[in-house]
């Protein structure tokens, strides 16, 4: 995890606009505090035989969706400001699939916000990014279960990502496609090129057998990095389709527990999350790593097509 995130840092500070940019500011906090939470999560479990029975392995819930949903709300606080500073409506407007953000009759001349768009007021704003940061964040962390699982479907999310930052900072891109233009987004397009670097070069590593693991320290601040990258460019709704395995995962562990408690003792899989259930159903690691990397490559490509259906 201190590698994929100080590789990502490097990559960062070479090629961003690391002195001028809000919105990179903004991805290194979010990334450096999620990963100082992870780290510290992974510390108390690795030690925890060490400090004798009775202490404590690991962070509780509660405190990491705490931690979790502070950083988020306060990106999301200064992603608004910004957009209400530089008088973007775009940039803090809820982008529902398939709606056009902007009037077709204006894709050649100065952009005109569509008139059905709901352009969010503060609360919303932080509170739908709070809530796609922190479950991302979580999401991730809960399909790092596998060897190569959470490496190879972040690395194919993340080149999703990059086109979609490309698109998003590119006046003629974005008013041809009918999707938020943010300026600032295209240097995300390097932080999400560098994230899917990042996870490419661990999954050499990291693939069955494994000789390495990114532990929270990893999991927490990729998950929330990404899906601060999808707040700034306003594909939050999207991301549900991009991260399609990470949803499928969390989804999973919520339903299991919820009907488990509901039923005092059923269960709808065999384990969750779901990777789990295919495996104990005969499937072998790899074969079930295997298919959900082509599953999200599946998700990714839906994404992309759904841009152009507007």
């Amino acid at each position: 995890g201190v590698l994929i995130v100080g590789a990502i840092l490097l990559t960062t500070f070479l090629f961003c606009d690391f002195v001028h940019n809000r919105f990179v500011h903004l991805a290194v906090l979010v990334m450096v505090w999620l990963a100082a939470v992870g780290s510290f999560d992974d510390w108390l479990k690795l030690t925890a035989a060490r400090r004798g029975p009775g202490t404590r392995e690991g962070l509780f819930a509660w405190e990491k969706l705490l931690f979790q949903l502070g950083i988020a709300g306060l990106a999301c606080f200064f992603l608004y400001q910004h957009g209400v500073n530089t008088a973007n409506e775009a940039a803090i407007s809820l982008n529902l699939p398939f709606q056009r953000t902007y009037d077709p009759t204006s894709r050649h001349a100065e952009l005109v916000m569509n008139s059905s768009v709901i352009v969010l007021g503060i609360g919303p704003f932080i509170v739908l990014g709070s809530l796609c940061i922190a479950g991302l964040s979580n999401a991730v962390n809960i399909t790092d279960g596998m060897d190569g699982l959470a490496a190879g479907t972040m690395t194919i999310a993340c080149f999703v990502m990059m086109i979609l930052c490309w698109i998003a900072s590119s006046q003629s891109a974005a008013s041809f496609l009918l999707v938020p233009y943010v300026p600032e987004a295209k240097e995300l397009m390097v932080i999400a090129g560098a994230m899917a670097g990042a996870c490419l070069g661990f999954l050499w590593f990291n693939c069955n057998p494994a000789s390495v693991f990114m532990g929270d320290t990893g999991s927490l601040a990729l998950g929330g990095l990404l899906a601060y990258v999808a707040v700034a460019i306003r594909q939050d709704i999207l991301l549900i389709v991009i991260g399609g395995i990470f949803v499928m995962e969390i989804a999973s562990v919520m339903l299991q527990v919820s009907y488990f408690k509901w039923t005092k003792g059923k269960r709808i899989f065999r384990c969750s999350p779901i990777h789990h259930h295919f495996h104990m159903g005969g499937l072998s690691e790899l074969q079930v790593v295997t298919r959900f990397w082509i599953v999200a490559a599946i998700f990714g490509m839906v994404a992309l097509i759904s841009i152009k259906l507007r």
